[in-house]
């Protein structure tokens, strides 16, 4: 048995000021007269953030914050696996294992940790194979039921018996997988969606318009478009890893941009800047451990491999909860139809990133379920 080794966050300084030259010399492309955001990022505010990211902010703060917290590493399946374990001040605490999605990290949930060990939750939360600080991969077949794989050895090897879930995005994915890997294990798995996550899992042409309101008609017209052209980023990466992969690892813009289209189509307010729902320096955090442990590259391959991985997902017997943000009655017609869940809140508030947009009501939704069983 592999042991687990205690971990901090430390990128040498040649490779910040690296960043910093890559970022000053950029060769920027032009613009076409008259377009915005339809389009991609604009030019104007591609080059504001990259000015910001090259002179104001401050990577060593972050990492500062990032090493407060409990990090360790372990070797499974030949992998290296990096997790944040945060224990509760009192014995015998419920134990949550917190899966982040894409394009998210650790990063995306250290909120969640500090609010649920306040709670009196044990919570462990690794960073995804391909993800941030479970770098490098470079073996083919990381999906999530391999990780599902994974993640329960490294519950076994804590020393946990039975515990609870908690994902979003790819990470509900993994969820899913380990609800039917260790039905025996799992109490609870407790799931945080939203529209435009439901709107590319789900063929929303079949969706019957006739009897919603007005609201919900315009917003399953949004949800079509955005199935329609917020999935090339998909069909790039899942057809393609490898050569998306050098522009990933030698262009940090092409990283920021890349992230932060999905942060301002995801987000709670399509309508509004990435930074108008999460803060910029967090949005950097995010996007900086992605730059540093080029995990551009293998979470492109990440996605290639789950859409290309054999069989399907099955129905779990654990109890499920879902959160959804940025919600609509939409949702639940898609997801619930027969209203079979028990606990299903909704939310105004957040959006695909709710552990960045609405930490504190996940936290409290995330309670509540797990009180509740």
């Amino acid at each position: 048995m592999s042991s687990i080794k205690p971990f901090s966050v430390h990128i040498p300084q040649d490779e910040l000021d690296d960043l910093q030259t890559r970022l000053k010399q950029t060769r920027w492309p032009v613009q076409v007269e008259g377009t915005d955001w339809e389009r991609g990022v604009p030019l104007s505010y591609a080059q504001r953030i990259t000015h910001y990211w090259a002179t104001n902010y401050d990577w060593r703060k972050a990492e500062t914050r990032l090493n407060g917290f409990p990090q360790f590493t372990t070797e499974i399946d030949g992998q290296t696996i990096h997790f944040v374990h945060a224990k509760a001040d009192i014995e015998n605490a419920t134990p949550i294992l917190l899966c982040h999605g894409y394009p998210g990290s650790i990063v995306e949930i250290l909120d969640i940790v500090e609010l649920l060990t306040k709670e009196g939750f044990d919570v462990v939360a690794p960073s995804m194979p391909g993800l941030g600080f479970s770098n490098p991969v470079t073996q083919p077949g990381w999906e999530t039921a391999r990780t599902a794989k994974a993640y329960a050895e490294l519950m076994s090897r804590l020393g946990y018996t039975h515990y609870g879930l908690q994902g979003s995005d790819v990470g509900s994915g993994i969820c899913n997988e380990l609800c039917l890997l260790n039905p025996e294990k799992v109490i609870g798995a407790h799931i945080s969606t939203d529209p435009s996550a439901v709107a590319l899992l789900f063929d929303l042409d079949k969706m019957d318009a006739s009897k919603l309101d007005a609201a919900a008609k315009k917003k399953l017209t949004a949800m079509r478009e955005l199935k329609k052209e917020g999935g090339a980023y998909l069909q790039i990466q899942g057809t393609r890893p490898q050569t998306i992969s050098y522009g990933f690892t030698d262009s940090p813009v092409l990283q920021l941009a890349w992230i932060l289209e999905r942060i301002k189509e995801w987000a709670n307010d399509a309508a509004a800047l990435p930074e108008d729902d999460i803060t910029l320096d967090t949005l950097l955090t995010n996007i900086s451990v992605y730059w540093f442990t080029r995990s551009g590259a293998s979470s492109a391959h990440m996605i290639y491999n789950s859409q290309h991985a054999q069989g399907g997902w099955g129905m779990p017997t654990v109890p499920m909860g879902f959160a959804v943000f940025n919600s609509t009655p939409l949702v639940r017609l898609l997801m619930d139809p027969t209203r079979q869940h028990k606990h299903w809140s909704e939310f105004k508030e957040g959006g695909h990133f709710p552990g960045m947009e609405a930490p504190k009501q996940l936290a409290e939704d995330i309670t509540a379920f797990f009180r509740s069983l």
